[in-house]
């Protein structure tokens, strides 16, 4: 995800949290925007995540997407991240840290299919 500047965003709930992360960017004059990718990512353990692509910078995007599930009370995925020393036992070529009201709740392996994002492997933390 993090190679094609995507990340989730609680299934039901993209166009809230499109909304008010745009506006947050704007407000604070940061150079970011979001918009709905129109497909979802599907997990057993935490549920399931509308797409969402991106265009700015890492740093605005992580803190961000971490402050819209603090403020909205949503699940996110925060993906973009490669080692794999730090996230033991998961697979896939990206990870992603799931996020439920501003904590982190578990991490995911993703990987592409079919041009598609999908998560491989989850672990609870």
């Amino acid at each position: 995800m993090g190679g094609a500047d995507n990340f989730g965003v609680e299934e039901g709930k993209g166009q809230q949290a499109i909304e008010w992360i745009n506006s947050r960017a704007k407000e604070n004059n940061q150079k970011f925007e979001a918009k709905l990718e129109g497909y979802s990512l599907h997990s057993i353990n935490f549920g399931n995540f509308d797409v969402i692509s991106w265009k700015g910078d890492w740093s605005v995007a992580r803190n961000i997407i971490q402050k819209a599930s603090k403020k909205l009370n949503l699940k996110v995925i925060e993906s973009g991240y490669h080692e794999k020393s730090i996230i033991p036992l998961l697979t896939g070529g990206e990870f992603g840290k799931i996020y439920s009201g501003g904590r982190l709740k578990g991490l995911v392996g993703l990987a592409t299919k079919l041009g598609k994002w999908i998560i491989v492997s989850e672990k609870r933390t």
